[in-house]
C-alpha cells in the first residue's frame, strides 16, 4: 500500500491525534491573510527601528512549514506562501495553554500548512518575523517531505511528481509563472495587432495540417474513429476562407512520436493567419514578437543558453535552405538538385540513404545532418522544396520551391510559416500524392486527403500567409531550460511500474531500507545509508 511506510503511519497517528484534541487536520472556509511577500516588505522599516516590534500591529500568514528549530519553550520556523518564506517565533506562554506542548511542539511537523496570527518583530540577526499569539492548522501532511539537505534531485521524481517538485523547489514555481506570462504576452500582442483569437476543434475526423502520425480514439455515438489534432492549421484556414481576416489560437497539438529533449506528445502551439499578407510580413512580425517579449520580460537582448550566447538583437539573419546546405555541408551547388548526386554525396559522408526519397526529403537529409546544428542565433531559413511543404505555395520564379521559412534559434526549430497554398486544384494534387507516399512507401507521417478542405479552398481563401510557434520551445529559450520536461508542468512518462510498491535501486547500506525519502548518500565513497540512524538500527536488528 502506498501509506505502508514507518514515517507516514506516524503522521497519520498524529492526524488522529488532532482529531482526539478537537483539532480538524483538514478545516475548511480558511482565508489567507497577507502574503509573506507583503509582509516582508510592510515590515522591512523595523529593521532600522530601535524598538524592533509593532504590538500594535496584527497579521496572519498562512504556508507551508519547511523548517522548524525547537529550543524548549520557544521555536522558530519558516513558512512558504506562493511568494516566498518568511519567519514565525512562538513560545509556551504566550499560546493558549497546552497548546504548545501538546499540539504546536509534538504534532506540528515540516510539510503541514499552517495558519499564524500575531505582531511583527526585528529579530537579532536582523530577520522580520512575526510573533505568534495564536497557531492553527490548516492542512496536516502525511507523507513526509525529502530530507531538506539533499533535497529532491531524482529528475524521474521530480517530472512524475511535479507537485513535490514546486514544493522542494521553489525556483520551478518561477519557471511556471514566467511561462504563463509569456503565454499571457504573446495573446496580447497579436490581440493589439488586431488578430481574433478562436478555438478549433481538438478531434478531427482527418487528421490534417502537419506531417505526423496521430493519436486514433473512437467516438461511440457516432461509431466512428476520430483522431487527437496534430495541428489546427486546416480548420483556421477555412475561417480565412469564411471572412475572418487576421485570426490565432493558443493550444494543444498530439502527436503519436517519440519523446526526447525537445519533443513531448502533447505540446502547446501558437498559430496565426494573416490574409493579404505574405510569409516576409510573417518574418517581420516575428521580430516585433521578440522585441515586444525582450520589452515586457525586461530580457537583455544577448541572453544565455546552455553553453551558448544567443543574439537576440533585429532584424534576425535570413538565409535560404539550399544555400545553407550548400554552405554547411560541402555540397557543390550545381548538385543541390541532382537525385542521384545527392544520394551519391550522401553516401560519400558514410551516411545510410533510402534511394527512393524525393529531392526535397534528401536535401532534409543533408540538412538534418549538417545544418540545423549551426543555427544557434535566431534564423530564418526561407524558400522550402515543394516536396515537404504540402500546404505552402509555389514560388512564382522557381516552382521547385515554397514561399516558406522555418525559424531556428539554438539550433531548435521555433517555428514555421509560408504563404498558405490557395489554389484548390493544386492542393488536390498535393493531396493525392502525400496519399500516395503513404501507400505506396508506408510513409506514416504523410497527409491524408481532405476533400471537405479542399471543397472549402473552392470557395476562395483570399492571399493569406501563416506561421505556427512552438510555446515550449519558446519557453526553454527564455527560461535556459534544456529539457522540453522542465517547461511542462506534467510531462510524458513511461508507465510506473506499481505506485503502490515502488521499488529504488537506492539502499541503505545497513538495514536494506530503499524509500529514496527517508536516505541519503553516503559522505564518502558510494552508497546510501538511512537519515534517521535509530530506525535504521531497529530494522537492521530485526533483519
Amino acid at each position: 500500500m502506498i501509506f505502508d511506510n514507518q514515517y507516514i503511519q506516524e503522521r497519520i497517528k498524529k492526524a488522529q491525534k488532532l482529531q482526539e484534541e478537537g483539532i480538524n487536520p483538514y478545516p475548511t472556509n480558511i482565508k489567507k491573510g497577507i502574503s509573506s511577500k507583503e509582509f516582508l516588505k510592510k515590515y522591512e522599516n523595523l529593521k532600522e527601528n530601535p524598538q524592533k516590534k509593532d504590538e500594535s500591529k496584527e497579521e496572519t500568514l498562512t504556508g507551508r512549514i519547511k523548517f522548524i528549530r525547537v529550543m524548549g519553550k520557544a521555536a522558530f520556523a519558516k513558512i512558504e506562501d506562493s511568494d516566498g518564506l518568511v519567519q514565525i517565533y512562538y513560545n509556551r506562554d504566550e499560546l493558549p495553554e497546552g497548546f504548545y506542548n501538546n499540539v504546536a511542539k509534538k504534532l506540528f511537523e515540516v510539510g503541514d500548512i499552517i495558519q499564524v496570527s500575531g505582531y511583527p518583530f526585528v529579530t537579532q540577526t536582523g530577520e522580520v518575523t512575526l510573533h505568534c499569539k495564536d497557531m492553527k492548522l490548516v492542512t496536516k501532511a502525511i507523507h513526509p517531505l525529502p530530507e531538506k539537505f539533499h533535497g529532491l534531485q531524482d529528475t524521474e521524481i521530480k517530472y512524475r511528481q511535479r507537485y513535490l517538485d514546486m514544493i522542494v523547489n521553489p525556483e520551478v514555481k518561477e519557471i511556471f509563472t514566467l511561462r504563463s506570462k509569456i503565454v499571457s504576452l504573446v495573446r496580447r500582442f497579436f490581440e493589439e495587432k488586431g488578430f481574433l483569437e478562436v478555438e478549433t476543434p481538438m478531434l478531427h475526423p482527418i487528421p490534417g495540417g502537419a506531417n505526423a502520425r496521430p493519436f486514433i480514439t473512437h467516438h461511440n455515438a457516432l461509431g466512428v474513429d476520430r483522431y487527437l489534432r496534430i495541428a489546427p492549421e486546416l480548420y483556421l484556414k477555412r475561417l480565412i476562407v469564411g471572412g475572418m481576416e487576421a485570426v490565432f489560437e493558443i493550444n494543444r497539438n498530439f502527436r503519436n512520436e517519440g519523446m526526447d529533449h525537445t519533443h513531448n506528445p502533447e505540446f502547446t502551439m501558437l498559430e496565426f493567419y494573416w490574409a493579404y499578407h505574405t510569409y516576409e510580413d510573417l518574418m517581420k512580425l516575428t521580430e516585433e514578437l521578440f522585441e515586444y517579449l525582450f520589452r515586457e520580460l525586461n530580457l537583455p537582448k544577448k541572453i544565455k543558453y546552455a553553453d551558448m550566447e544567443i543574439d537576440f538583437s533585429t532584424p534576425f539573419q535570413k538565409i535560404k535552405w539550399e544555400d545553407a546546405i550548400v554552405k554547411y555541408s560541402g555540397i557543390d551547388k550545381k548538385d543541390i538538385r541532382d537525385k542521384e548526386a545527392l544520394i551519391k554525396f550522401i553516401k560519400s559522408k558514410g551516411l545510410e540513404v533510402d534511394e527512393n526519397l524525393s529531392v526535397g526529403k534528401l536535401q532534409e537529409e543533408l540538412f538534418d545532418e549538417f545544418v540545423e546544428k549551426n543555427l544557434i542565433n535566431p534564423t530564418f531559413l526561407t524558400h522550402y522544396p515543394v516536396d515537404i511543404s504540402p500546404l505552402a505555395r509555389r514560388n512564382d520564379e522557381d516552382e521547385f520551391l515554397t514561399d516558406r521559412f522555418e525559424f531556428f534559434i539554438a539550433a531548435k526549430e521555433i517555428a514555421n510559416g509560408f504563404n498558405e497554398l490557395n489554389d484548390p486544384i493544386d492542393q488536390y494534387e498535393r493531396f493525392k500524392a502525400q496519399v500516395e507516399a503513404k501507400e505506396v512507401s508506408g510513409d506514416d507521417e504523410a497527409m491524408h486527403m481532405d476533400l471537405d478542405f479542399v471543397r472549402a479552398l473552392s470557395y476562395g481563401m483570399p492571399p493569406t500567409a501563416g506561421e505556427g510557434i512552438g510555446i515550449d520551445r519558446l519557453v526553454m529559450i527564455l527560461t535556459n531550460q534544456h529539457s522540453i520536461k522542465d517547461v511542462l508542468l506534467f510531462p510524458a512518462m513511461k508507465p510506473e511500474a506499481k505506485l503502490e510498491t515502488p521499488k529504488s535501486d537506492k539502499v541503505c547500506k545497513k538495514c536494506g531500507n530503499d524509500n529514496e525519502e527517508e536516505l541519503k548518500p553516503a559522505k564518502k565513497g558510494k552508497g546510501y545509508f538511512c537519515i534517521d540512524t535509530k530506525a535504521c538500527k531497529e530494522r537492521a536488528a530485526k533483519k
